[in-house]
């Protein structure tokens, strides 16, 4: 779980993001960590590259018998070690911070979006999308970043390297500025199809996490009538072919790994040889011989790192192509461009399609059948109607959502528990003079607190699953009405009670909320008793 107190920087991301650009703004949201993740790379991969060249020299010194000459090497060599420890441990917490930056800013982006989007997300994409994204493809796009720092070290390291050796002896330089790259060069052709297996294998699991959430989601009614055995079977045939596509992914992955070692391995072996041809020839000394061989096994290193990049990047891409596609979604109900805001106190609504006209600090029951939804729909702006809904005068569709779903709460009675403790669970994030006790008091569920071993702070799990659908069905009105909404809106609040537990609710609600809007969609007599005002019939179109 990534610290929620980390300074995040937020990109400034274009309507309909690519994914390459996607990752380039990630980036250029915190320059100096970028520009410290490439300084401590470079420090820390020179002190390898230059190693050979001091040894070289260092052997030099023996061979002429210089003894001051021996010891200044020698602590030259200690300098390099100790100064390579240092910028090591720098580089791996700025190596670290930047996979922070880069999960933890896609983990911020995507859930601050999907939030926004509400239930349009349902409707755009599917729930094992949105698990793959939040569980496997943040780390794919931290791994992108990190990897910044060692490669750009590599490549100063290998500039430097190659300009020495041209100093020393220029072929041998030239072999290696141009035998290197040639190397890297030859792991491209690898990197198409390592590209689309992995895009098929990340399809691949996000079909198997949205089958899991289905098999989840449904598990009481798959045990009602028997359908176990044939959903775990289309599970287990689901997470085979994930099993498959991994591996053809690690196959692709295997060629490259080999690639990085046999064709840098070639490169080593070519200057190796040319120096033994030029020391034999007396052109160079033992020194600078061992000097180029030390340096020509080390340039397998900016090989396999570059390798190590290349395939971070890919993967990276795979990824933010499917968080630029979540990221794309558009709420379908859009924010006015000049919000106007509520009236202040109890609100009253007005469907000017219907004719239904709800007074304010009233108690208003709608009995409408199977049409009550989508009218409760309407009047809380989850849908757009073709005439306007006034709330308190205003069209709701001027009124910003944030200030909309603070004033006018609509609490439908299939709505989601998320686990957590259960006071924090039917606190309202808002302001409100209603205690969670007077809630769970009006709706009846003192006696759910009471068989919690925690009472009202016991831990709840995912949907409440540890109470049973009346008991849940009680828990979700004390939660609205915890709420203390200028317009609360209530579909089906007590279909899941007996009629003596629907009496006591209805009476105490209507007390509760007594001078504030209150709408029940009910066909329930228990709440027209209690109602000041009914809207029934079939006369009313919705």
């Amino acid at each position: 779980m990534l610290s929620a107190t980390y300074p995040f920087a937020s990109p400034r991301l274009p309507a309909r993001p690519t994914a390459g650009r996607y990752l380039l703004a990630v980036l250029r949201s915190r320059p100096w960590l970028v520009v410290t993740a490439a300084f401590t790379g470079a420090c820390w991969s020179l002190p390898s590259a230059l190693l050979p060249l001091v040894i070289g020299r260092g052997i030099d010194a023996i061979a002429a018998g210089d003894t001051g000459a021996i010891w200044r090497w020698a602590l030259v060599a200690a300098g390099l070690g100790v100064f390579q420890a240092g910028f090591g441990t720098w580089l791996h917490f700025t190596s670290y911070g930047m996979w922070i930056h880069g999960a933890g800013t896609t983990q911020r982006l995507v859930t601050t979006h999907t939030t926004r989007l509400g239930a349009t997300l349902r409707e755009a994409t599917t729930t094992g999308n949105v698990v793959a994204v939040t569980s496997s493809d943040i780390n794919w796009i931290g791994n992108t970043y990190e990897v910044i720092g060692r490669t750009v070290g590599s490549v100063v390291a290998f500039v430097v390297i190659g300009i020495a050796m041209l100093g020393s002896s220029p072929l041998l330089g030239v072999v290696a500025l141009v035998g290197v790259p040639l190397a890297v060069l030859g792991i491209g052709p690898l990197l198409k199809p390592l590209q689309k297996r992995k895009t098929v294998q990340r399809e691949n699991l996000s079909d198997v996490n949205a089958l899991g959430a289905d098999i989840v989601s449904g598990l009481r009614i798959l045990r009602g009538v028997g359908g176990e055995r044939r959903f775990l079977k289309r599970f287990h045939d689901a997470s085979q072919l994930v099993r498959r596509s991994g591996v053809e992914v690690g196959r692709a992955e295997a060629w490259l790994a080999a690639a990085a070692i046999v064709l840098p391995g070639l490169v080593t072996v070519a200057i190796t040889w040319l120096g033994a041809r030029l020391a034999l020839d007396g052109t160079i000394g033992v020194g600078e011989l061992v000097a180029f061989y030390g340096v020509s096994a080390f340039l397998v290193v900016p090989v396999d790192t570059a390798t190590e990049a290349v395939s971070a990047v890919s993967s990276g891409l795979v990824s933010a192509r499917k968080i630029c596609a979540l990221l794309s979604l558009r709420p379908r109900l859009a924010e006015p461009a000049s919000p106007v805001p509520l009236p202040a106190g109890p609100l009253d609504l007005v469907d000017t399609e219907t004719g239904i006209h709800l007074e304010a600090g009233k108690l208003t029951v709608v009995d409408l059948g199977a049409d009550a939804e989508t009218l409760a729909d309407r009047l809380a702006r989850f849908t757009d109607a073709a005439e306007p809904v006034l709330a308190g005068g205003v069209p709701v569709d001027q009124v910003a959502l944030a200030e909309l779903r603070a004033r006018v709460v609509y609490a439908h009675n299939q709505d989601l528990w998320f686990s957590g403790v259960l006071r924090e669970q039917l606190s309202s994030a808002l302001p409100s003079d209603v205690s969670v006790e007077a809630a769970l008091f009006a709706a009846d569920a003192d006696d759910i607190i009471e068989a919690l071993p925690r009472g009202v702070d016991e831990l709840i799990g995912e949907r409440g699953r540890e109470v049973s659908g009346g008991q849940r069905q009680r828990l979700s009105l004390a939660r609205a009405l915890a709420t203390d909404a200028d317009v609360l809106l209530l579909d089906e609040p007590t279909s899941a009670v007996d009629a003596h537990t629907e009496a006591r609710i209805t009476q105490r609600v209507a007390d509760l909320r007594r001078g504030k809007t209150t709408v029940v969609f009910s066909q329930s007599p228990l709440w027209t008793h209690v109602a000041d005002e009914v809207v029934s019939g079939k006369a009313v179109t919705v």
